[in-house]
């Protein structure tokens, strides 16, 4: 065998074979995309067999008529870990057939071809499940719409009914006055200030909203809007200054009260959301490590023995 000027090795028939560098060995390919492929395909297909046998075990556990339906956690609990013990044998199979289909007798070689079942099956799983996050949220976006559009058809349709009907029994005079009726009123409430006993009962009610809104919004009343407040309580409800003023400070209390237990119910949810969140990130991390585990066993038990020399 011959070197040819460029440092290749002239093989037969004068053609170039390369050779490492410094005089070092070159290595084949190691992988086999072929075996991982295999690994995969075995793995999600047990995996969907064992899935699909545990559902119709927990199916059979239900029993509406005698009432002896297990409770929702302890099917929860079930569901989960069947669907665990599931997905790691059948990663464990699957990392056995990559690392057999490799040919490879060595281990470590063989453990790779098991993680690269473990990620790729990991992955499949992943892209599947958003994708069905998505095609429910769309599914569930498509139903809403329809329903919205079904209720404005039947409002229409009632509205243009009751229209008919309205017309058919109504004078258009009559109609314009009730309307000028209603817009005066709604004016008459807008236009506030000046003395309580003066007012109307919806001018006073409409000032009285404004103020509790500002205190329960806002924190505490100006001396000046809080005498307001209970100049228009005592003209309302027709009682006293010092009643008046009593009540407005229950109502005060009440709403402080209720804005309290509000953030305080609002601070508890979103710390059970993160819990939720926590434990489902840290469970998710768990699985994925067993099952790199449950892989990477059946990879080193799937490589094929060295023959002796």
């Amino acid at each position: 065998m011959s070197f040819s000027s460029s440092g290749q090795a002239a093989g037969p028939r004068g053609l170039a074979r390369p050779v490492a560098a410094e005089g070092g060995t070159l290595l084949p390919r190691r992988v086999s995309w072929g075996a991982v492929l295999a690994g995969v395909v075995v793995a999600l297909a047990i995996g969907l067999t064992l899935n699909l046998l545990g559902l119709g075990i927990g199916a059979t556990t239900i029993d509406a008529t005698a009432r002896s339906t297990p409770d929702a956690s302890s099917l929860g609990i079930g569901a989960a870990v069947w669907i665990l013990v599931a997905n790691l044998m059948a990663l464990g199979i699957g990392g056995y057939v990559a690392a057999r289909l490799s040919g490879t007798a060595d281990v470590t070689d063989g453990t790779l071809h098991g993680m690269a079942v473990w990620g790729a099956c990991a992955l499949l799983s992943v892209a599947l499940l958003g994708n069905a996050a998505v095609g429910l949220a769309s599914s569930a976006a498509r139903g809403a719409s329809g329903l919205a559009g079904g209720l404005a058809s039947g409002v229409g349709s009632a509205a243009s009914a009751a229209g008919r009907e309205v017309s058919d029994r109504t004078d258009t005079g009559v109609l314009q006055s009730a309307a000028q009726s209603v817009l005066r009123r709604a004016q008459d409430a807008l236009n506030t200030g000046g003395d309580p006993a003066q007012l109307t009962s919806d001018q006073r009610k409409a000032e009285m909203g404004r103020l509790v809104t500002r205190r329960v919004t806002g924190g505490q009343l100006a001396p000046a809007d809080r005498e307001r407040l209970t100049r228009l309580a005592a003209a309302e409800f027709g009682i006293s200054q010092q009643e008046a003023e009593t009540r407005v400070q229950q109502v005060e209390q009440q709403a402080t009260e209720a804005l309290k237990e509000a953030e305080e119910d609002a601070r508890k949810a979103a710390d059970a959301s993160a819990r939720g969140a926590s434990l489902a990130a840290f469970t998710g991390f768990l699985a994925l490590l067993l099952g790199a585990a449950a892989a990477v066993a059946g990879a080193r038990r799937g490589t094929r023995p060295a023959l002796a020399a």
